[in-house]
């Protein structure tokens, strides 16, 4: 066909109002889809940058005064982010869990304003009232924090430090990004004080390092004891505690924070923040020293409208003072049952505990503390400065046994294995992590006796460092600290230096006859250990991280009886922060207990399991691994 019949052809058609129609309406649809199409990425853009959701406060014509002052309970988190595999910030998924729990159980948070009205007018609040706190600023806490709150209907305030408002480090949030926050009606802002910086440090060896800003700290808080101070909480003193600054002096520098606070705040803002938090607390008045405390008292008068004063505790009712308020710190490790826990203790009223709502726990008799069986992990929270306790249903009549478990319960504390058990545990054989500790227990009657003690690092083959050579390696780190963040070349060549002539010391080992270094470690301290053990009539033996410990313990007790698991807080660990922590999680992943008859492990009759099978745990190993990938991206991008 030529062009010119080409033409023609077109040229008929066009007449052809069949075809016209058809053609028009391809074009219209075409356009409407485009036009949702755009819609729906325009709607998916607008929802990345902008809260679609308002915050709806409480029905406050509908609470009304009652006989009992419920008072509020005040919690704040360090900080959050995706994963919360860290020392201080939480995971998005863990806070939803808190969060989305005492939304369930009844909890409704109340703004700043709330609190003022509850102290000053005498205004109830709801009965179960939640003052919810983030502090630091930090920029990946709104980032993660914010789905959170739209979704439950939750606020907040964000705590910041003025310092960090005015500094390039991106890792805190700006004023126009603490504006944005505020306006999307899911926060309102206070504020942590001017700076976070530490005096009056010393180290386990109660050397005296001095001054030192936060990059210091976290360099050396592997390597400090309990003796250091906030930079508002003391005069600045030398190693023999004598003050280095006259009270005019000290009160000059003190002032000096709370000036900037109130003029970088009024600046970007238009007004200082109704909520301070004071740091550290629980000092009984605001300082550490008398004098110091006045000017401090001073100045939280002058410019706030409420100070959390303390912490550890989260009940505060109104035979509290509004500039002595109390909070608690949520832990990032904490399941949801210890802030529960803690919370019910705090308060006194009833709360309900969460086990997880799986079937599986119809294998568990819980006799103490609470339960929670997740996927593959079965948790047990203590009561507080107390236990739990649980006994495996129908295990009642094993004798020999073979059990294989991963602990992931903190260092400090004890998770326990009793086996061959009778109801009212008068005789048992106990296996358990206690302290960084492996101890095997029997109790026959009344006569209880330890069989196998020894601390993990040696079970497992780890080097134990004498109490010279962790001095050396403490004063070592403390001068490369200094070095690192030194103010100038010279000073960082000297810092340098005093680092390489201390490491090139000799110092005795535990294999030379010196004293091992034993040191009392943070409660905090993450624990990760797989347990095995083998019970085959007078005789049981025990792997720890396929490691042998105790083999072939005689024991006397050889009666058929039950398994038990059981926690146990320990008050020999301590803590630089969240002193009042009493509460205790043995936490029991991927338990298998099995017969003994001297088969294969592969060949034993499973007796009982926490481990998923078929689809569900299929689809539970697809998610541990989508969540490894992601966590190493996170890590290392």
């Amino acid at each position: 066909m030529n062009p010119k019949e080409n033409t023609d052809a077109r040229v008929l058609a066009l007449g052809d109002e069949a075809f016209s129609s058809r053609k028009n309406r391809r074009k219209k649809l075409r356009v409407l889809l485009e036009i949702a199409a755009l819609s729906v990425l325009a709607f998916a853009l607008y929802s990345l940058f902008y809260s679609l959701k308002s915050y709806e406060p409480y029905d406050r014509s509908a609470v009304t005064a009652g006989e009992k002052d419920t008072g509020f309970v005040a919690l704040s988190y360090f900080g959050v982010d995706q994963i919360g595999d860290t020392s201080t910030l939480i995971g998005q998924k863990q806070l939803h869990k808190h969060l989305g729990e005492l939304k369930r159980q009844g909890f409704v948070t109340v703004t700043q304003q709330d609190i003022l009205d509850y102290y000053q007018q005498g205004k109830p609040l709801p009965e179960k009232s939640l003052y919810l706190m983030f502090e630091d600023g930090r920029r990946d806490t709104a980032i993660f924090a914010q789905p959170v709150l739209e979704d439950l209907n939750y606020k907040a305030s964000i705590m910041s430090y003025a310092e960090n408002l005015e500094t390039m480090d991106l890792k805190f949030l700006k004023p126009s990004e603490l504006t944005e926050l505020v306006e999307s009606t899911f926060w309102e802002q206070g504020t942590n004080g001017y700076r976070m910086e530490y005096i009056n440090v010393f180290d386990r060896y109660n050397n005296y390092i001095g001054e030192i800003d936060p990059l210091r700290f976290a360099m050396l808080s592997p390597y400090l004891g309990r003796r250091y101070n906030h930079y508002l909480m003391d005069y600045i003193r030398d190693e023999h505690g004598v003050p280095k600054e006259s009270y005019g002096h000290m009160s000059r520098r003190i002032s000096y924070d709370y000036e900037r606070l109130r003029d970088i705040y009024t600046e970007n803002f238009g007004k200082v923040p109704a909520a301070y938090v004071h740091m550290h607390g629980n000092t009984g008045k605001f300082a550490n020293n008398n004098a110091v405390s006045a000017v401090n008292e001073k100045w939280i008068r002058d410019l706030f409208s409420m100070t959390f004063n303390r912490e550890g505790y989260c009940f505060n009712q109104r035979n509290s003072s509004l500039y002595d308020l109390t909070r608690m710190q949520p832990q990032p490790y904490w399941p949801i049952n210890h802030l529960l826990m803690r919370i019910k203790y705090d308060i006194n009223t009833p709360i309900e505990f969460c086990d997880g709502g799986d079937e599986r726990l119809s294998g568990w008799n819980l006799l103490e503390g609470a339960q929670e069986l997740e996927k593959e992990t079965y948790t047990l929270t203590t009561l507080p400065e107390q236990h739990a306790l649980s006994e495996v249903r129908d295990s009642n009549g094993l004798q020999d046994v073979k059990l294989s478990v991963n602990l992931l319960g903190n260092a400090f504390g004890a998770q326990q294995i009793f086996l061959r058990s009778d109801a009212q545990r008068e005789n048992y054989i106990c296996v358990e992590l206690l302290n960084n500790e492996l101890l095997v227990l029997e109790k026959v009657g009344n006569s209880r006796r330890e069989l196998y003690r020894e601390r993990i690092p040696v079970i497992l083959g780890e080097k134990i460092p004498s109490v010279e050579e962790d001095r050396r390696e403490v004063e070592t780190q403390e001068n490369y600290a200094f070095a690192r963040y030194a103010t100038s070349k010279e000073q960082a060549q000297e810092y340098y230096g005093r680092a390489k002539n201390r490491e090139a010391m000799p110092a005795a080992s535990v294999e030379d006859g010196a004293e091992a270094y034993n040191h009392v470690q943070s409660f905090h301290r993450r624990g990760n250990h797989a347990l095995k053990l083998d019970l085959k009539g007078d005789k049981l033996t025990v792997w720890l991280d396929d490691k042998v410990g105790p083999e072939g313990i005689t024991v006397g007790d050889t009666n058929r009886g039950s398994i038990f698991l059981g926690a146990s807080w320990q008050g020999e660990a301590w803590s630089q922060r969240n002193l009042a922590d009493d509460v205790y999680d043995a936490v029991f992943e991927k338990l298998k207990v099995t017969t003994n008859t001297g088969k294969k492990d592969g060949e034993e009759k499973v007796l009982f399991t926490t481990e998923l099978s078929g689809t569900d745990k299929m689809i539970f190993a697809l998610q541990e691994t989508w969540e490894k990938v992601l966590f190493w991206f996170l890590k290392n991008a």
